[in-house]
């Protein structure tokens, strides 16, 4: 996220500055392509880089100190490094992403969604999904998405809306105890002022999300843009563009209205636990 930070700042200072990414390149002593990685968060430039950048771009005072401290944070791996073992590259800058967002939206269409899920739940699907892993790596993966739920619990949470299938209340992921413990502890969850959740049911017909699942990151601070991530088995793909954003906003706005509301759904899920 600070990465991200720092090269919507370098990109708009050499914009003020009346600079080509060529002429920075040829001021560093370096490449166009290296300049391009700065401005685009696929490379964390050194201290060193960024103040002889924001000297060929005449920035001065309180604006370089705060550059400068934030392109010492950039350059810090973050808690989740500690689970690089089986983390992903892409799915590491995903972490990243969600633990500095004010909200998240969310739809999802098979499975209750990694920030509501019990441990259990997400050992069974985990195991499920990932074919080829042992079980020490599922469990490591388990307990990454469990610390991961602090931003949901934690001390100044962001706001999560979720709408979930209810393929998802249905489908016994670990059998029908897990399955009544997760949509307990979902039920739990939602009595939090912070989190919503709606049901999209059977009956609904089709709708613009069929595709599959997306999550919609927001933030507060004006620099950071939002960005939608969508996610397969062997990528992630982050969309940035506005018209790509607001095309996931409209969606999920349009889930929201023909989801049936946060009261109903509750009312669904007890249902679903007394089948159980």
């Amino acid at each position: 996220m600070r990465r991200r930070r720092l090269a919507a700042e370098l990109r708009r200072l050499r914009a003020l500055a009346e600079v080509t990414q060529q002429q920075a390149a040829a001021h560093l002593g370096c490449t166009q392509a290296k300049i391009g990685r700065f401005e685009t968060a696929k490379r964390s430039p050194s201290v060193g880089d960024v103040s002889a950048l924001l000297d060929f771009y005449a920035v001065e005072g309180a604006e370089r100190d705060q550059l400068i401290n934030l392109a010492r944070d950039a350059r810090k791996r973050g808690w989740w490094h500690s689970y690089s073992d089986v983390l992903p590259e892409w799915y590491e800058t995903y972490v990243g992403l969600e633990a500095e967002a004010s909200s998240i939206h969310t739809y999802e269409s098979e499975a209750i969604p990694g920030l509501l899920q019990t441990p259990e739940y997400a050992f069974a699907l985990t195991k499920a999904t990932l074919i080829r892993a042992d079980e020490s790596e599922i469990t490591r993966r388990v307990d990454l998405r469990i610390k991961r739920q602090q931003r949901v619990t934690g001390p100044n949470p962001l706001e999560l809306w979720v709408v979930v299938g209810e393929v998802a209340l249905r489908r016994c992921v670990g059998g029908p105890g897990v399955l009544r413990r997760q949509l307990e502890h979902v039920l739990k969850l939602v009595e939090q002022p912070n989190v919503t959740l709606q049901v999209m049911p059977l009956d609904a017909g089709a709708h613009p999300a069929q595709a599959g699942p997306f999550v919609i990151l927001r933030y507060s601070n004006h620099v950071d843009p939002d960005v939608v991530y969508l996610e397969t088995h062997v990528g992630g793909l982050y969309l940035e563009r506005e018209i790509e954003l607001s095309n996931y906003v409209m969606m999920m706005d349009h889930l929201r209205a023909h989801a049936i509301d946060p009261e109903g759904s509750i009312q669904l899920i007890n249902e679903r636990i007394g089948e159980l």
